[in-house]
């Protein structure tokens, strides 16, 4: 058994954490677009969750990068 073989499901898992923080990131978007985030956070909560989400998937796509071709 190869190497990358073993590492795949651990691959698979991280991309799948790394979708699930993105996704995280775009309803944050959405709240603060929309406004809604008042309903849910004062302004400093929600700065402070903003924060630690996009951190978050930051922090995924580097552990999971997406296997897109090299630019030209």
């Amino acid at each position: 058994m190869s190497v990358r073989e073993r590492t795949r499901p651990y691959e698979e898992v991280s991309r799948k954490w790394r979708d699930l923080a993105e996704r995280r990131r775009a309803h944050f978007v959405d709240l603060y677009e929309s406004g809604r985030w008042k309903y849910y956070y004062n302004e400093a909560q929600f700065i402070n969750e903003m924060r630690e989400v996009v951190k978050a998937a930051e922090v995924w796509a580097r552990i999971a990068p997406r296997d897109e071709p090299a630019p030209n």
